[in-house]
This record gives C-alpha cells, structure tokens and sequence, in this order.
C-alpha cells in the first residue's frame, strides 16, 4: 500500500516555496505504502485465509543532496493483518491492515516512527474459470478493484533530512485496479499479476506519482500425506510516475525497480507458513541517490 523511495532536487533563484524543505526529498516510501505491490495480496497456497504478516524492506540513501553526501541505512518494517475472504460465489475481498514502525541512521543519530499505517481493501470477481481433467490445462483469471485509505498520520513537518515522507501514512484516498491470472498444469502453475494505483492529493496539496505494480511466478505443489509444500520463484516490477506539488511536477521523482524473488509456503490442515525474498536486479531511483537492497517477509495464515 509498497514502495519504493523517491527524491528531488531543487534549485530556486528567488523565494523558496512554502514547505521547501518537504519538497527536497519525498516519495510514496516503503514506510507508508507497503501493502502489496511487489509482495502480493494473496497466497500460492491458501485461496480465502486470514493471517499475519511481516514485511522487513531495506534501503540506503544519501544524506543530503549532493554527491559526497553520505550513504545513510533505512530500514522499514510493516506487521500486516491481512486476508482474503469469499462474499458470495466468483466474489473474493482481500484487506491489509499495517502497522509500521521504521528506522534510519542519520549523521545526526538514529530516527524511528510507527504507527497503523493506511488500510487497503481490494475486490476481486472471477471472469473466467475452466474447469477440465486434471491432465490438461487450468486457467483463472480475476478482475477488481479497491480503495486506500488515509488511515495512518501523515506528519508534513517530518523534520528529517532524508525523505520526509518517511511516515506511517501517505495522508490520501488512492483508488486500485488490478488483475490476477492463474495458469495451472497438474501441479506445476504461474500466478501473474498487474495493478495499477491512481494517487490522490492529501491535505497538505502533494500528490503521490500513479504506481504501477506486476509479478509473474512460477509454483509447483508439492502434496505429502500431513503436509503440502508450494516452492515459487519469478520476477516483480514496479513503476513510479512523477509526484506533484500544487499541481506542479517534483522534478526526479519517478523511478523503477526490477526484482528477482523466491519463497515457500508450507501448509497442514487449515494452517500454513510462508517465507518470500526479493533482490533488485535492476533499479533507477533518484538518479543513484538511493538504493533498494532487499525485502523479505514472513507470514502464518489460517484458511478459510
């Protein structure tokens, strides 16, 4: 609700603006947005469920806005309830609800922030589904949307050097579209994903850049007599547009990043356990000016 660190650098010739020194550095941070993204709203093996999860993401940053500032370490964690509960037939809702609490290393000492972050509630609908012998192919695929809301504090006077937007909450409504196909032969399947978040202006007339969010992976389900094991591996994208400042463009605030990923979900009976990593392999945030080094999470779940 994901998830990236953007930043931007000003030069003015007259008056700075008002809320300069927000606008020197400011983006939809790991911090108040990691909802799904790249880490996924559902699991490989349980189809409706209800759980925990965390998600710890790493990132290194300059300290400033010039070339020999120095690398400082930013690290955001979220603690999600999230699930994905059937309403009626063909008709799924996945809802996370974050808590963040998160730490960098300035020059100047250690910073923390928590807090509940943004809820999100997603609507998925069943389009397509075919039903055949096990032998051939199965495929699925489902359409949605939903909503982000500014459940957790934005602070515009975050007095950090780095990323201001180092928050618990992006402080808008952001409304979700999103796909999800499946694509299953026996036990071997894809799962492939694509979600697409339109940003809203908070309070404070600062507007997050559209993200675009997609994820191919491959699983294969491996059924014991106690126990079902689902290792997966793929790939993660996601796509930042420029933010805005009273309608105006912040200047080097878009970026991508690329990221391999691996995991393994275990389940018995109606419990299951998973654990998902991800590594850049290719980025362009900020013009170099931060790093994304990795993610990882952890997840206990119960079916539904």
């Amino acid at each position: 609700m994901i998830v990236l660190l953007m930043a931007c650098k000003f030069s003015f010739a007259g008056t700075p603006p008002p809320n300069f020194k927000k606008m020197l550095y400011d983006c939809d941070a790991c911090g108040c947005s990691a909802s799904g993204g790249g880490m996924g709203f559902s699991s490989m093996l349980n189809k409706n469920f209800v759980g925990l999860r965390y998600v710890n993401q790493s990132y290194t940053s300059r300290d400033g806005i010039f070339n020999n500032s120095p690398w400082i370490d930013e690290n955001f964690n979220t603690v999600q309830v999230w699930a994905r509960i059937p309403v009626f037939k063909n008709f799924q809702v996945s809802a996370q609800l974050p808590y963040h609490f998160h730490n960098r290393q300035l020059s100047t000492g250690e910073q923390t922030i928590d807090g509940l972050g943004d809820i999100t509630v997603l609507g998925m609908y069943t389009v397509y589904q075919t039903m055949t012998d096990s032998t051939l192919f199965v495929h699925t695929l489902q359409l949605g949307g939903g909503v982000k809301a500014p459940t957790g504090k934005y602070d515009a006077d975050n007095k950090g050097t780095v990323n201001p937007s180092f928050q618990v909450g992006t402080g808008s409504w952001d409304y979700l579209l999103a796909a999800e196909y499946v694509i299953r032969h026996k036990d071997l399947g894809l799962n492939a994903t694509v979600n697409y978040i339109y940003k809203t202006e908070n309070e404070d007339h600062y507007r997050f850049g559209n993200q675009f969010n997609y994820s191919g992976t491959l699983f294969y389900v491996f059924e014991g007599s106690k126990f079902t094991f689902v290792p997966q591996a793929g790939l993660a994208g996601e796509v930042y547009a420029t933010n805005k400042q009273f309608d105006e463009d912040v200047p080097d605030t878009k970026g991508d990043v690329l990221f391999g990923k691996v995991g393994l979900e275990a389940g018995t009976g109606r419990f299951s356990v998973g654990v998902n990593g991800m590594l850049p392999i290719a980025q362009n945030l900020t013009g170099g000016r931060v790093e994304a080094n990795y993610r990882w999470s952890v997840n206990l779940n119960y079916s539904l």
